[in-house]
């Protein structure tokens, strides 16, 4: 039993976790400290050397927050990874090693509002800049890449359009040009998308999303492939050369693949402090054991309301990628063979005032900003997660004013047509 392979559904409750060898205990505790004993001065030496892996501090390590990486990296195929605050905390904490002041990424034009802006303000205040590109365009993509560039960056289904990157062909251009590609997988998640196996380097997820699926806590991952060589080009001296953030140690040469999960750890998560806690990581533990079944519920929903909703005259169009009319619906077999999400838009006959109505006229469905709950919920992205964004942008990411954005729950699947039906008498009456 020990040599063979586990399945998905095994690793979701099983990776990370054993029982607790004090008491017993099988589900995994939460360890609400902040500190932890060393053993004697030579144990603590060891552990601030990373010679031996322990605990030293709830800011950098955690054993209830360790199991959750460890849990989501096995789901995902890595060999490391790293928990923190928040999806936004990740995507920092994964650039963190990579970049210097004058540094850019590449990133696709069908993001997330919050992280076009992250993107495209915020990031300057470290001196990076971000190029954003149509991921259709691949020759665009090439051509974009610099001396400056250090990193690729898209989303596996990206948000609010359900659109389905093709991360073959994206990691083929990171591939060549040696660059790591990231992707954001938090809308497919592990179970529709392994995106390391489509050559992604680094996967950044929001927990808060589909992995914990409750709607409860907020949270983030980093998983590292493990496949990158740090060292070859010369591009990225945190990990390659001496860190003098960290007594001069070369984290690749000292850790191999594991080099960007400890410096994750011993400066990014030291020094940033963007660290998860106990209890959230405890929920989306809890999480995450359902999250073959609740996925497979999403989908299956998702599939029938958005084949309803197309056939419905008060619709003008559906972006769902499980459309066979879907321009991307050819990329789900190969990119997400268990199904393209339960996230997408629907363009609304009646334009902004008719969404605005129908948001309101919506009973069952959750007004929020969030996504990825075991809820259907719906916003208005023009209004509100993307309405930082000029019209240019919003247009490039799906976020017209005549369009929201749903996010299929796993209610029985009538109830939220109904529910949808009633709304839109009302919303285009």
């Amino acid at each position: 039993m020990s040599d063979r392979k586990q399945g998905f559904d095994t690793l979701q409750i099983h990776a990370g976790a054993a029982p607790d060898a004090s008491t017993g205990a099988r589900q995994v505790p939460i360890y609400q400290s902040t500190a932890f004993v060393f053993k004697d001065a030579d144990h603590a030496a060891r552990l601030f050397n990373l010679q031996e892996v322990g605990f030293i501090y709830s800011r950098l390590t955690n054993p209830t927050v360790m199991a959750l990486a460890e849990r989501i990296t096995h789901l995902e195929g890595g060999v490391g990874g790293i928990c923190c605050s928040s999806g936004h905390a990740a995507q920092i904490m994964a650039l963190f090693p990579l970049m210097m002041p004058g540094n850019n990424i590449i990133a696709s034009t069908r993001l997330y509002g919050g992280t076009y802006t992250q993107f495209t303000h915020t990031i300057k205040r470290f001196g990076w800049s971000c190029k954003f590109v149509d991921f259709d365009d691949l020759d665009a993509v090439r051509a974009a890449v610099d001396d400056d560039t250090r990193a690729i960056f898209c989303e596996s289904i990206a948000n609010p359009g359900g659109y389905i990157t093709d991360l073959d062909a994206i990691g083929a251009i990171a591939n060549d040009v040696g660059l790591p590609l990231i992707v954001d997988n938090t809308s497919a998640t592990p179970y529709l998308c392994r995106p390391i196996e489509h050559g992604a380097t680094l996967i950044v997820h929001s927990t808060t999303k589909y992995l914990t699926g409750n709607g409860t806590v907020t949270g983030g991952a980093i998983v590292d492939s493990g496949q990158f060589d740090w060292s070859a080009s010369g591009k990225f001296p945190s990990l390659s050369e001496p860190e003098p953030a960290y007594h001069g140690l070369n984290f690749h040469e000292a850790l191999g693949g594991m080099a960007f999960t400890f410096h994750s750890i011993a400066v990014g998560l030291r020094d940033l402090g963007m660290t998860m806690n106990p209890q959230g990581a405890h929920y989306t533990l809890m999480g995450i054991e359902t999250l073959s079944l609740r996925m497979k519920k999403h989908v299956e929903n998702a599939e029938k309301v958005a084949k309803w909703l197309e056939g419905d005259n008060r619709i003008e169009s559906v972006t769902y990628a499980g459309l066979p009319s879907s321009p991307y619906y050819d990329r789900k077999d190969r990119i997400c063979p268990n199904g393209a999400g339960a996230l997408f838009t629907v363009a609304v006959k009646g334009g902004y005032d008719a969404c605005v109505k129908l948001v309101d006229s919506l009973e069952m469905f959750s007004h929020v900003a969030n996504l990825g709950d075991a809820r259907s919920l719906i916003i208005h992205s023009a209004s509100t997660t993307h309405r930082q964004l000029t019209d240019e942008q919003r247009e490039a990411a799906g976020a017209l004013p005549n369009v929201v954005r749903l996010s299929i729950g796993i209610e029985d699947a009538d109830d939220i047509i109904a529910d949808l039906d009633q709304a839109l008498t009302k919303a285009t009456a």
